[in-house]
């Protein structure tokens, strides 16, 4: 008699099992529709902002639609394209070799600090975590580069100084040493090296964190502006941020030089749509990018967070 009760329940209980999914989907669905709405609509208004008129900027703000069309920013941006394509051409090399070489040593760092047979590990990663509470500070670093090291104005010195972060290894051990052991003890016994072996089976196996802590070493390396500040002097070494951030330097301080003076300052001078268009012309790269690596970079954060 219970079973049939059960089978006579069954059709009912899928029936509300399926109608329970389906509102949970509704509900999913619409809060990550509000969420995104939230999150393109600043970029819509960057967008907006760098095609309005300075004049209509000040008198009514940021719009979503520009009130008053303009392409003048970018007309600006865009005065000598010469040196922005080399800029470009700056910051994209510089992040390329930055990103490949700062991925290989910090998976290689890892795989060595995740290895259990490996009888320095802990002193080695303590040494690693050491340097992340006490840093020598700005004056031997800026020392070191210019007297030791010679590598002023070389694109050198826009990769060294950030080619490995403690934190990024940290997070890479760690996905590394969810990899069971039984891999890299049955390579061993077929006679594969430990380079082979990281190569052939820790490199395939470690695609999602790799894809992570590659995305956050490119973008590390294409909105630093600092180092360059510090080390470059030669404008055609100059990349995309620093430059943008002396166009913009330029026009606040002539803005600022003809308020001294008395003179009437060109509302029209677009500096406000000037800052929304450096903003596009920075970030464009970036956006175009991550669609293609976003399944491995969610992928690779899950993984690091339950592994870890």
């Amino acid at each position: 008699m219970s079973s049939t009760t059960a089978k006579i329940q069954t059709p009912k209980v899928r029936k509300r099992a399926n109608t329970d999914r389906l509102v949970l989907s509704i509900i999913g669905y619409l809060t990550l529709t509000v969420l995104a709405i939230f999150c393109i609509f600043p970029f819509l208004l960057v967008v907006s902002a760098s095609l309005s008129e300075e004049s209509s900027i000040i008198e009514k703000g940021f719009q979503l639609i520009p009130s008053t069309f303009s392409t003048e920013a970018y007309s600006v941006l865009f005065k000598y394209p010469a040196d922005m394509l080399r800029a470009y051409a700056v910051t994209i090399t510089v992040t390329l070799i930055g990103t490949l070489f700062g991925l290989f040593l910090t998976s290689m760092t890892a795989y060595v600090l995740s290895r259990r047979d490996f009888e320095w590990r802990s002193r080695f990663s303590f040494y690693f975590f050491f340097t992340t509470l006490f840093s020598g500070g700005l004056v031997p670093s800026y020392l070191l580069i210019i007297n030791f090291l010679h590598l002023k104005d070389t694109l050198m010195v826009l990769i060294l100084p950030m080619l490995m972060n403690v934190f990024y290894i940290i997070v890479m051990k760690s996905f590394m040493s969810s990899i069971p052991d039984a891999i890299t003890e049955s390579a061993k016994i077929d006679g594969a090296g430990d380079f082979r072996i990281f190569m052939q089976l820790i490199v395939p196996l470690s695609k999602p964190a790799l894809a992570t802590i590659g995305l956050f070493i490119a973008l590390a390396y294409w909105n630093d502006w600092y180092n360059a500040l510090l080390y470059i002097s030669k404008s055609e070494l100059m990349p995309l941020q620093y430059y943008l951030y002396k166009m913009l330097g330029n026009m606040d301080g002539m803005r600022k030089a003809m308020m001294a003076s008395g003179a009437v300052v060109n509302t029209n001078l677009p500096t406000e749509g000037l800052k929304m268009a450096m903003t596009i012309v920075a970030t464009g790269p970036i956006l175009l990018a991550y669609p293609f690596i976003q399944k491995y970079f969610v992928q690779g954060l899950t993984i690091g967070a339950v592994k870890g």
